[in-house]
């Protein structure tokens, strides 16, 4: 059954529930005001049966014979008219004893509405007169109202379902239109949004910025792969020139040295190759969303152990000021992508000196790496977190793509980062983390 309704449309849906819920709706509308008719003709006709009970109290109260069409009983229900058995049961006889008209549906003679009235007997016992009324015409016209307000009731719900049919199909049919819209719409452009301030102009609306989305995505894809594509050729093309020339004049490297410098040679181009496809699938991941949960992350031991990494290079010195211990909500595998870069790039362009500093600064935590190079030109300053910009020749030895990566990380974190100048006249890359 689940599957049957799930293999429906959206208006056969809306059809069946609101027929169904009509048919309910009416049935129960059409039984109270069928108790309620039934209720009012067997009330209809109390005032009556009290009035012909009480003309015959008279006799009663005389010690004469009470006319036709009443009983009369003690107080123990007993008759005493010498008319036959008791006629009602001894709760209906409680509750007529009380005051209350009460309704014998099954008895000898059919459904029955009595009322009684007391009266003092000649010797002065209490006596009751019953006067009694017929309502088998009653019950015949109730069950025809019956009838035919259940007739009523299915034939308003189908009424109820066909116009629901026709309500939805005319309230969905923007919605096919926009559907076929959405179809055939071509890279770059967008749906047209209905002028109505409905829920229809916000579904069109959230369906453009998709479409935005969906473009701006494809469009860094295409940029990506073209890159990519672009920085794998030069690796690729000499660690394959190095081996066709080691292929086709093998007598051309026979001594060592010349050999030692092929491997030499082959062993950089695949480090850079490894390199390149490191960061290209690091960045991948950082813009797919990729990430796991932040945790609080020591930055200064995180600094210290990024500092022991770096190559060992007597021409550059490396210094740490942390004036107290700080953490960033990222991840350690983050962090230490951030730190490789930030400052192999720093190195790479300092002449003397890379100084790092760790600045708390209330919800955030700040690194600063500033390095005397000769430093970045402030049209530049945007450029350099661009994927595989390279602003200098000496740029070339990396991927082109540790910054980008860097932006991308700290940016998925809620962070920023920016290129300054630095007080020691090179540049100053600022990582602004949100504390752990």
């Amino acid at each position: 059954m689940t599957s049957w309704w799930a293999r429906r449309s959206l208006r056969t849906r809306i059809t069946l529930v609101v027929g169904i819920v009509a048919v309910v709706a009416l049935l129960a509308v059409g039984r109270v005001a069928g108790g309620l008719l039934f209720s009012a003709l067997v009330e209809s006709g109390d005032q009556t049966l009290a009035e012909r009970a009480a003309a015959a109290t008279g006799a009663v109260a005389g010690g004469t014979p009470v006319p036709p069409g009443v009983r009369v009983v003690d107080a123990a229900g007993s008759p005493v008219d010498g008319r036959g058995p008791r006629p009602v049961d001894a709760d209906a006889l409680s509750r007529l004893a009380a005051g209350q008209p009460v309704t014998v549906v099954e008895g000898p003679l059919g459904p029955q509405r009595w009322v009684a009235v007391p009266v003092p007997a000649p010797d002065g016992s209490p006596r009751l007169v019953l006067a009694s009324r017929d309502l088998v015409g009653a019950a015949s016209l109730f069950a025809d109202a019956a009838r035919w307000l259940a007739v009523a009731a299915l034939l308003g719900a189908v009424g109820v379902g066909v116009a629901a049919w026709v309500a939805t199909r005319v309230a969905l049919r923007p919605v096919d239109r926009m559907r076929v819209a959405a179809a055939a719409v071509a890279p770059g452009e967008r749906l047209p949004v209905p002028p109505s301030r409905d829920e229809l102009a916000a579904l069109a609306v959230e369906i453009n910025a998709l479409l935005a989305r969906r473009d701006d995505a494809v469009g860094r894809l295409e940029r990506f792969t073209s890159e990519a594509a672009h920085e794998l050729r030069s690796p690729i093309a000499a660690l394959r020139a190095q081996a066709d020339v080691a292929v086709a004049h093998p007598g051309q490297v026979s001594d060592q040295a010349s050999v030692d410098e092929t491997w030499r040679s082959v062993a950089r181009e695949a480090a850079r190759l490894s390199d390149l496809v490191g960061d290209l699938l690091a960045l991948a991941r950082a813009d797919s969303g990729e990430r796991m949960p932040a945790r609080p992350v020591d930055l200064v031991d995180a600094v210290g152990e990024a500092l022991a990494r770096l190559p060992e290079e007597p021409l550059v010195a490396m210094t740490l000021w942390a004036p107290m211990p700080v953490t960033v909500a990222a991840t350690p595998a983050e962090v230490a992508i951030v730190l490789d870069n930030v400052l192999a790039n720093a190195r790479r362009h300092a002449a003397t000196v890379v100084h790092v500093s760790v600045v708390p600064a209330g919800r955030w935590v700040r690194l600063l790496v500033d390095d005397d190079g000769p430093g970045i030109a402030p049209a530049d300053r945007d450029r350099v977190f661009d994927r595989f910009t390279r602003l200098t020749p000496e740029a070339g030895e990396g991927s082109g793509l540790g910054l980008a990566l860097v932006a991308r990380l700290v940016a998925g974190r809620g962070g920023t980062t920016r290129a300054t100048t630095s007080p020691d006249g090179g540049t100053r890359l600022v990582v602004r983390w949100p504390v752990g």
